[in-house]
């Protein structure tokens, strides 16, 4: 009789056990899903949001260095290459923006990049020098302001672009920072599912018959 109730209370112990087992497996399915999420949003961070960060400088210094050569700031340089100089400009400007099309960008960030892209591509695309300086007139102010007005609207594309690059990696950073605390709590949980199978390995299989008797 005591080996029948002894094997019935190995079988209990087994399937809660089992069950316990089972969980903590979910547990840990549950946080590889969590940290391969966790780490797709860092890698995010990185790659969609601080690297275009370095695009949008980088593409923002070529662009001032296009507005100096357009509006003559240095009395004394040589502008009878500055077209070709422009042109060098633009298409630096034009391969980054090649890489930052690559990136995950936002509807936002799409429709501020390809307005950015046609005032390169297109009103500032200078065919010849004439249209900035004359000997006869010198500086073409009209033309000139024209250009900055483009320049203007490019640089105010850029500041978007920027602005949105902040407030998306901020959302990514609250995403990291939700999963992780789910991950603390999940830890926890898989802590007191340890405790409590310990205790139900103690009582169903450690502890003496007499002593379990009545208890189970």
């Amino acid at each position: 009789m005591q080996d029948f109730i002894l094997r019935r209370r190995k079988v209990r112990a087994l399937i809660i056990i089992g069950i316990l087992l089972l969980l903590l497996y979910g547990k840990n399915l549950l946080e590889r899903q969590s940290f391969r999420t966790i780490s797709q949003t860092f890698t995010e961070v990185y790659n969609d949001r601080l690297v275009v960060e370095g695009y949008i400088f980088q593409i923002s210094e070529n662009l001032f260095q296009i507005q100096k050569l357009i509006d003559h700031c240095n009395i004394d340089y040589d502008y009878s290459k500055v077209i070709n100089e422009i042109t060098g400009h633009e298409k630096a400007i034009l391969a980054i923006v090649v890489d930052f099309e690559a990136t995950n960008l936002t509807d936002q960030e799409a429709t501020y990049l390809s307005d950015f892209k046609k005032i390169i591509e297109n009103d500032l695309n200078i065919k010849s020098y004439d249209l900035l300086f004359t000997d006869s007139s010198g500086v073409n102010r009209a033309q000139v302001k024209i250009y900055d007005d483009k320049i203007s609207r490019a640089r105010q594309d850029l500041q978007n672009l920027s602005k949105i690059q902040m407030e998306e990696g901020e959302k990514l950073i609250s995403k990291a920072k939700i999963l992780i605390n789910r991950s603390q709590i999940w830890a926890q949980f898989e802590v007191a599912l340890l405790i409590i199978l310990v205790v139900v390995m103690f009582l169903l299989l450690f502890r003496k018959s007499e002593s379990n008797r009545g208890m189970i």
